[in-house]
């Protein structure tokens, strides 16, 4: 059970969400909702590693 990846529930999560937020409000709002989720990812990175290095992270 904890073999469970979360990227991509995560990543279906904020899809629906823009997409919602698409349909019913909107470019505008669409697009903050887009940038402000950006902002609370990279918040919540440095809150998690203390660091913005997000090049250690990528993999090949």
């Amino acid at each position: 059970m904890n073999n469970i990846h979360w990227w991509p529930v995560i990543g279906m999560a904020a899809g629906i969400i823009l997409g919602l937020v698409a349909a019913f409000g909107g470019l505008y709002a669409f697009l903050l909702v887009l940038v402000l989720g950006a902002v609370g990812f990279l918040v919540g990175w440095i809150a998690e590693t203390g660091q913005l290095k997000l090049s250690s992270e990528r993999r090949r």
